[in-house]
């Protein structure tokens, strides 16, 4: 059956780490508040020369590097993100051009915020099963200090910057990439934007907990069947890191689980649509999972969006 699977993961993070202790001196607030509040120690931050096409293209090239493949070998490259500056030539095609893709490849945008790795990767499944790429590139990438305030400490202290890069590759054996489960919450959609001139990052936190901690716990187990996955075989579970309170109330209304949880959160704050393929990619890096053990990913955010599935551990 032709379908498609993760080869290799990369990331990047900005080499500057903001602390609790450093937006102490921006705003009202505090290590305590913030710890228990969204449970942030650090985050990442790009200085103003770092564009997301830059970070996107070094987690990318990290990807290729561990899956052993050249820029030229990808045919479609899908970049997940929500605050590139420039609308045209998009993020993908400039990320094409610094990887030196000179082939060519289908280069796509999209723009779902928090969900977009996910719904990323359910776009390029879907089109190797149609026979139209043989490999991709699928990104998750956000720059989310530039669109933040800085004296709202309400957000300031959530937000963080990075890249994550998936390899994948079209395979007629057993699919890697479970079917996807997604959809959309539009008349809540406002509960988490990005708008203005210039656009700053602002949401209603208390709505986002309780749609996500309400409705996701069901949308997880409707993953798990669609996927043919028991929950208690999945080896890892990668939830958005949208503040660890949420995931910890996710996964508490779940019930208990034998997977690991990324809280990659913890160290990088939410970098929106960077952060399941950058939580994924670190996970990997320090946990023993082999080969095609079942790995459950569920983006959620602006929108309200979200979307999930099953993949298996390259």
């Amino acid at each position: 059956m032709t379908g498609s699977r993760v080869v290799a993961l990369g990331h990047f993070q900005p080499e500057t780490v903001m602390t609790n202790a450093d937006l102490e001196k921006l705003v009202e607030t505090s290590d305590e508040w913030i710890r228990r509040r969204v449970g942030i120690e650090t985050r990442h931050i790009a200085g103003p020369e770092t564009t997301v096409t830059d970070m996107a293209a070094a987690g990318a090239n990290r990807a290729l590097e561990r899956a052993g493949w050249a820029p030229g070998d990808v045919d479609l490259l899908v970049v997940a993100t929500c605050t590139a500056v420039e609308r045209s030539p998009n993020v993908a095609s400039r990320v094409a051009a610094q990887l030196g893709i000179a082939a060519g490849p289908a280069a796509i945008d999209v723009n779902t915020a928090c969900s977009g790795f996910t719904h990323g990767l359910a776009l390029a499944d879907h089109t190797m099963r149609a026979g139209a790429a043989t490999r991709a590139l699928v990104i998750g990438v956000d720059k989310l200090s530039a669109v933040t305030d800085w004296t709202d400490r309400s957000t300031c202290v959530l937000v963080g910057d990075g890249a994550g890069a998936a390899a994948v590759e079209r395979t007629d054996d057993r699919p890697g990439i479970g079917p996807v489960v997604w959809g959309s919450l539009p008349e809540l959609g406002n509960a988490v934007v990005i708008d203005g001139e210039p656009p700053v990052f602002h949401q209603e936190g208390a709505a986002v907990y309780r749609w996500a901690t309400t409705v996701l716990p069901g949308i997880v187990a409707e993953i798990c069947a669609r996927g043919d996955v028991a929950l208690e075989d999945l080896k890892a579970i990668v939830l958005h890191q949208a503040n660890l309170r949420i995931i910890e109330a996710i996964m508490a209304r779940v019930g208990p689980v034998k997977a690991v949880v990324a809280r990659d959160v913890v160290e990088s704050g939410n970098t929106s649509s960077a952060s399941i393929p950058l939580a994924l990619s670190k996970l990997l890096e320090r946990e023993p999972i082999e080969t095609g053990e079942p790995i459950l990913l569920l983006g959620f955010g602006g929108g309200l969006s979200y979307a999930g599935q099953v993949i298996e551990a390259p």
